[in-house]
């Protein structure tokens, strides 16, 4: 398997991404909160790039990327993905977003709808009424003690910038109050979305179940799909799946993301 690496100069960052494969339409991969490319798609690499490029980045603060004194939110992440595609001359390319990737990807399929030919939003509500009630204090209060010993604590010692615990702890905190107080988007947002997108969810997930389905609803989906076809948008479960464990099923995630991508 190919695989180039390189630094991007973006918005006062120094953004890690790597490119593997080649062919197709580009395939963006954007990982979740305290996440990176090994964490969130290392298993999954090697297939998604069997025939197609597939670009991946570290977010601010996340991998090899430098953290920067910017708190950490979706229209901030979205506009180095941007800045990053204009350096590497991708002008359209599919999405797959996980997470707090996932509200990055539904970010630009719903601002630069030119910018996105299809996306793959996972494990991400798009409003905060569809978040589990527990959600937001745990990830708040997130202290380094918590994640002791986790590969997330190993592979931010092993590879940032700035590679110690009061870093770590810096950006616990910026994803503690990520998006804090956003409004989230409109039932009609979600409606004009032009690209095609797949939802995926864990059926254990830090989404609530039934905003899954309303997603699904708003996006064309519910349908009996023998009088009227297959809609293009379209939404898959995990089973035994939760939100730390969203696309761990590698050739399950890996089938779905495909057929979808290759229809």
């Amino acid at each position: 398997m190919s695989k180039q690496t390189g630094y991007a100069d973006v918005n006062g960052l120094r953004m890690y991404y790597e490119v593997h494969g080649e062919g197709g339409t580009p395939l963006v991969l954007l990982h979740g909160g305290l996440f990176n490319i090994d964490l969130q798609f290392g298993e999954l690499l090697e297939g998604l790039s069997a025939g197609r490029k597939v670009i991946a980045a570290d977010f601010q603060g996340h991998g090899y990327t430098n953290d920067i004194d910017r708190p950490l939110g979706t229209a901030e992440l979205a506009s180095d993905v941007v800045a990053l595609l204009a350096r590497l001359d991708v002008p359209r390319a599919d999405l797959f977003g996980f997470s707090v990737g996932g509200a990055v990807a539904l970010y630009l399929a719903i601002e630069y709808p030119e910018l996105v030919r299809k996306a793959i939003i996972s494990s991400v509500s798009f409003n905060p009424s569809g978040d589990r009630e527990e959600n937001a204090e745990a990830v708040g209060s997130m202290k380094v003690e918590m994640i002791a010993g986790t590969p997330m604590e190993a592979d931010y010692l092993a590879k940032s910038p700035h590679p110690d615990h009061e870093h770590l702890q810096t950006l616990l905190d910026k994803l503690g109050s990520y998006d804090r107080g956003m409004s989230g988007w409109s039932d009609d947002d979600i409606r004009g979305i032009e690209a095609p997108t797949l939802l995926t969810f864990g059926d254990s997930d830090a989404v609530k179940l039934e905003h899954a389905v309303r997603f699904h609803q708003l996006r064309g989906g519910d349908v009996n799909g023998d009088f009227v076809g297959v809609p293009a948008s379209q939404l898959a479960i995990f089973p035994g799946t939760t939100h730390f464990t969203g696309l761990a099923r590698t050739p399950l995630v890996l089938d779905t993301v495909t057929t979808f991508l290759d229809a």
